[in-house]
């Protein structure tokens, strides 16, 4: 459409045979109406579609959704799906409770969700192990951490252990040891047991047991002698606080 307004109800309606020659049609009668706007003709919107839906919800209607395209329920199923997976893999549960927040029939999308199951376009075994790859290399969680999140994106069960077995032991003390080693420069000054408590509670946060994260941040200390030898006028002195802001 080209977005003109359509044809004014007037410009086809004949000379009213009282109307006196000559004489000026009321303001509201006009085409523009009493708004100083001119009325657009055309067909009324269907109370019953898909627009006048999205209004009833108080949302403006998005006429690029797929959802309000026509076409049978496993259609618009397919194409809600197929454009949440462009961005990035989903879940199966991630994908049906999409699908309930638009509306699609559970019939209709058990469907669509079990063919994109045997096409490999959903895959929560292999969403679980790129998933725990990539958060524990990037972000350094421990496998506690991981399995809560997975269990939040729907994987759980066989799919998600076998995910979480590709780390171990060894690999969970090494990250831990990283970020330790990383925030500690940060640490500089303030004491030993202030670090301490700090460290610890920032792997904690990450899923690391007590006694891993306590062990990790002794031995990390212990090695490069922080707190060991305070200066008076270091960080660990006892004058030290008067050097900060």
């Amino acid at each position: 459409m080209s977005g003109r307004p359509g044809p004014s109800p007037w410009d086809d309606e004949p000379e009213r045979s009282d109307r006196p020659a000559g004489r000026r049609r009321p303001f509201g009668d006009s085409p523009r109406g009493r708004s100083g706007r001119r009325r657009r003709s055309g067909p009324s919107p269907d109370p019953d579609g898909p627009a006048a839906a999205h209004l009833a919800d108080g949302a403006e209607p998005d006429t690029g959704d797929p959802a309000d395209e026509p076409g049978d329920p496993e259609s618009v199923a397919r194409a809600i799906c197929l454009r949440a997976l462009t961005g990035a893999p989903k879940t199966r549960r991630q994908l049906a409770e999409l699908l309930e927040r638009r509306g699609v029939p559970e019939d209709a999308a058990t469907a669509v969700l079990d063919r994109f199951g045997e096409v490999g376009l959903i895959d929560d075994a292999a969403f679980a192990r790129a998933w725990v790859s990539s958060r524990q290399a990037g972000r350094g969680l421990a496998r506690r951490a991981l399995r809560t999140e997975l269990r939040a994106k729907g994987v759980d069960g066989e799919d998600a252990e076998q995910a979480l077995a590709l780390v171990d032991d060894e690999d969970e003390r090494a990250a831990a040891r990283h970020l330790v080693e990383r925030r500690l420069p940060a640490l500089r000054r303030v004491d030993r047991v202030t670090a301490t408590r700090r460290l610890v509670g920032m792997l904690a946060r990450k899923g690391y047991p007590g006694g891993l994260a306590a062990g990790v941040v002794r031995e990390v200390l212990d090695g490069t002698g922080f707190g060991t030898d305070p200066d008076p006028d270091g960080p660990d002195g006892p004058d030290w606080e008067d050097d900060l802001p």
